[in-house]
């Protein structure tokens, strides 16, 4: 046995990436047609190469989180808000995204990931909404962060080549709003022409932007070192911005990089808010972090990817940690130096002050242009991804099914140009800083997404969920998830609203009009975990009669006749356990399966159909009485155990199809005697087939009452529709009125007119319950008793008056006269029968009446059926209630 534990350990830790080995190549999948095989991959298809760790995820996620800010923001960060709080706010942000990094790591480690990337994990693991929603919410914050870094790339072509408008000298660019629009668009362009190549060769181009990017920022580095102070000359349109000093407001025209001095770092330690002079409004520590933000919403480009790479599972977490820990790094030394070198006017009003202090000029210009070129191209690159993973997904229908075009080498094209034309459009925006805070918005709540779609899985204790990587818990989805909600509203709380508004009206939108899908719901995982909890709480010992409610287990022998007893069950369950049981005779040893698996779907098609809330419990038994045994043995759990038993009555009434909707799953029967052949196999049940015998029926009435259940017998419902007799027309003769009555005496039981026993109080509760539902408020109650002849029927109303006064029910009173008699004949009990009939003035919907027990001598079974046959003859829908248990008090 020793031998062998490291073999059975092996082969355990091998079956954990089990998921990754049988897992589905990346990327785009060939569309399938309906009850189609699946096609065949092309040859360009099957050798289309794969990107690794470093290439796929390393160097996108760098360039991503670099770009705008590390080259044209970074001085304006520390220049409003001070050393202090820029890196608090770094601090503060790396927190934010690091536990969405962790998020991130273990999703992508407890499985196969497809295209998508943060699309696609929060889809497989909240479900469609959640994942349709934020899947187009990501969309679009790829989108505008592509137009970003586009916008940041003109900012820093004009500032280098172009001329401010009224200054003479030579203009080598023109400037404006126009011709600033313009250059955006032959940027955008020459962005489209790389994605539509594919990812292949955008790996390539950025990985040489990647290296002119680590080259620049090492000259960046040594030129705080290597250059000697100097005074720089500010761009125009900041002097244009005028500061205030203690004699009035003077515009600086020049600013001072004084290299390494104490006094310097001491005046850039504290906040100092003023105008930015690009957009011409006021900063705050809210919008410097939403731009400072955009340096670190980088973070899901690697993820993006996911469908391009070799090893999305390994190479995610690797490349995204990695490039996560580098900028910080380098975010945190630069604004050191920075605020060490720098001073204050310099920071506020030259963002471009770092190619004025370089070595060699150009280096910094050539950096931005390339950092900024590459992020806008990963954006669009990230945008179209997720765009065609959507569209493949069918979850915005036909509206997104052009995207789900590729080339042949598996390029979704018509998606890239989608994500270029949305861009374009956003460009029209003008200003970098003018749609900062919505796109950081937007990936705020695409953080905070990831970040609730970890903690739901590892909150729902799934079996399934057991990702390589664990350096992460609950506490750390929370912290993501609250932190990005609290920087979302101090961001911009319109924004922050609006887009959480949106993303709901998405959510609903899916919700309704998408198909189901196969991903599963994480919804119902955390439902299962919580009721089982909720469960083992409800002890049965601390059951209290003040709380009682019918938990109710109705036997159905065809559901295409009972849809009227089925629904009006529904309505006397008073938000109580409701199960649907059927039994199937048969043998499971001579059986090659269980036929009742295949059944459940068509009854919870059923109930779906009726719209009630019901369980469905089917059993195979020898016998019908064995089977209705079993299932009120084990159907519920705990503290919700069916109460209750119904049962259709005994009776040659022929069943008839109220099922006449041709789209469920039930057989169309031609004839109407006949069961449905889609839920049964054998007629041999309750009420309908005669297999069933009248001994053996009233002995299933026996058994339930020995194990203290209550019993109803319901007869007459097959033609019962709750929809006409609750809004019957008014042109009756007795106007629309809608009456139930009820009958708490033992008509069986000449020498008895007790109404105050158990199980006429139960009966009165089930009528006061029928009353309470909102379709049957407007019902009245009538309340029949009887009196033997001879006593004062004053004395006994005040004493039922005073019983009803405590039990709060509100009634119709009625008596009759009842002439004792020594036995049961059928002349008495027809008489019995037309006295109800005669005191029912108008009609009734329903009749409850007192069901007495079966006899003790098995051989009077028959009779005592014949004998509840002859009292409910005629009498339209009846219930026959016995009740075994106290439920009614009137304590408070």
């Amino acid at each position: 046995m020793t031998e062998r534990t490291p073999l059975l350990h092996y082969r355990l830790s091998a079956s954990v990436n089990e998921s990754e080995l049988r897992s589905p190549p990346a990327g785009p999948v060939p569309e399938r047609q309906p009850g189609g095989p699946r096609q065949r991959r092309t040859p360009a298809q099957r050798q289309r190469q794969k990107l690794s760790t470093f290439f796929g995820v390393v160097i996108p996620t760098l360039l991503s989180m670099f770009s705008v800010v590390v080259f044209l923001r970074i001085g304006f960060v520390v220049g409003q808000s001070g050393l202090y709080q820029a890196i608090a706010m770094f601090l503060v942000a790396y927190l934010i995204i690091s536990m969405t990094v962790l998020s991130v790591c273990a999703i992508s480690t407890n499985g196969a990931l497809d295209a998508g990337g943060a699309y696609y994990m929060i889809s497989r693991a909240l479900g469609p909404e959640f994942g349709g929603s934020i899947g187009l919410m990501f969309f679009l914050a790829n989108v505008c962060g592509s137009a970003l870094y586009v916008l940041g790339l003109v900012e820093a072509i004009v500032g280098s080549f172009g001329m401010p408008e009224g200054q003479f000298g030579v203009i080598v660019l023109p400037s404006g709003y126009w011709w600033s629009l313009l250059y955006g668009t032959a940027i955008t362009l020459l962005c489209l022409l790389v994605c539509l190549v594919g990812a292949h060769i955008y790996a390539k181009a950025t990985f040489i932007i990647f290296l002119v990017v680590m080259f620049v920022l090492g000259t960046i580095f040594v030129s705080f070192f290597a250059v000697r102070p100097q005074t720089i000359t500010l761009p125009t349109s900041a002097t244009r911005n005028p500061t205030m000093n203690a004699t009035g407001p003077v515009a600086p025209t020049t600013a001072n990089f004084t290299g390494f001095k104490l006094d310097t770092l001491l005046g850039n330690l504290q906040a100092d808010y003023t105008v930015d002079y690009t957009t011409g409004t006021m900063m705050s520590f809210a919008t410097v972090f939403a731009v400072m933000f955009n340096g670190c919403t980088g973070i899901m480009a690697g993820s993006n990817m996911s469908g391009d790479l070799k090893s999305p599972s390994s190479s995610i977490p690797r490349g995204t940690i990695t490039a996560v820990i580098f900028t910080f790094i380098i975010y945190n030394l630069l604004s050191v130096l920075i605020a060490c070198s720098c001073d204050r006017v310099l920071l506020q009003k030259d963002y471009s002050f770092l190619t004025d202090i370089n070595i060699w000029h150009p280096f910094v210009t050539i950096g931005v242009y390339s950092s900024t070129l590459s992020a806008a191209m990963s954006n669009l690159i990230g945008a179209s991804r997720i765009l065609y993973a959507l569209a493949r997904d069918d979850l915005f229908g036909k509206a997104l099914s052009p995207a789900k075009r590729t080339s042949q080498s598996g390029n979704p094209w018509v998606s890239v140009l989608i994500s270029w034309f949305l861009v374009q459009l956003v460009l029209f925006s003008g200003k970098l800083n003018t749609i900062a805070s919505i796109v950081t918005i937007f990936f705020l709540l695409v953080y905070a997404a990831v970040d609730l779609a970890c903690l739901a899985l590892e909150w729902a204790s799934a079996p399934n969920f057991r990702p390589t990587f664990r350096y992460f818990t609950w506490h750390t989805c929370v912290l993501g998830i609250v932190g990005c909600a609290i920087m979302m509203f101090l961001i911009n709380a319109i924004y922050a609203s609006a887009s959480i508004a949106f993303m709901l009206l998405l959510l609903l939108l899916i919700h309704y009009l998408s198909p189901t899908s196969s991903w599963g719901y994480i919804s119902q995982a955390l439902i299962f975990h919580q009721v089982r909890k909720y469960l083992l709480m409800l002890d049965v010992r601390k059951d209290h009669v003040k709380f009682w409610r019918p938990q109710i287990l109705l036997m159905v022998s065809n559901p295409r006749s009972s849809v009227g007893l089925i629904t009006f069950i529904n309505d006397i369950k008073k938000s109580g356990l409701y199960v649907l049981g059927h039994v199937q005779l048969g043998d499971l040893n001579t059986l090659p399966s269980d036929p009742l698996q295949s059944q459940y779907d068509s009854w919870l098609s059923l109930v779906d159909h009726l719209n009630i809330k019901a369980f469905v419990n089917l059993t195979l038994a020898d016998s019908v009485r064995h089977g209705v045994q079993h299932l009120l043995f084990i159907s519920g759990l705990g503290g919700m155990r069916p109460n209750t038993l119904i049962l259709g009555f005994y009776d040659d009434c022929l069943p008839k199809d109220r099922l006449v909707d041709p789209s469920l799953p039930f057989s169309q029967s031609t004839d109407p005697s006949e069961p449905s052949q889609e839920l049964e196999q054998d007629s041999g049940e309750l009420g309908d087939g005669k297999v069933l015998g009248a001994q053996e029926y009233v002995a299933i009435i026996a058994d339930a009452m020995k194990m203290l259940k209550n019993v109803v017998l319901a007869r007459y419902f097959n033609n019962f529709d709750r929809t006409q007799v609750l809004s019957p027309p008014s042109s009756s003769p007795w106007k629309g009125a809608v009456y139930v009555d009820v009958w708490p005496v033992n008509l069986l039981r000449p020498d008895s007119c007790s109404y105050v026993d158990t199980c006429s109080l139960f009966l009165l509760q089930l009528a006061c319950i029928l009353n309470m539902v909102r379709g049957w408020k407007k019902a009245t109650l009538r309340l029949f008793l009887c009196v033997e002849e001879g006593r004062s029927v004053r004395g006994s109303e005040e004493k039922l008056g005073q019983l009803l006064k405590e039990l709060r029910i509100k009634r119709q009173g009625k008596w009759g006269k009842k002439h004792n008699t020594m036995h049961l004949s059928d002349d008495y009990l027809s008489a019995v029968n037309k006295l109800i009939l005669d005191q029912a003035r108008p009609p009734p919907a329903v009749r409850f009446l007192y069901l007495p027990r079966p006899p003790a001598d098995t051989r009077r079974y028959t009779s005592y059926l014949h004998q509840l046959e002859l009292l409910t003859r005629d009498l339209g829908p009846t219930l026959l209630i016995h009740g075994v248990t106290p439920v009614i008090t009137t304590d408070l």
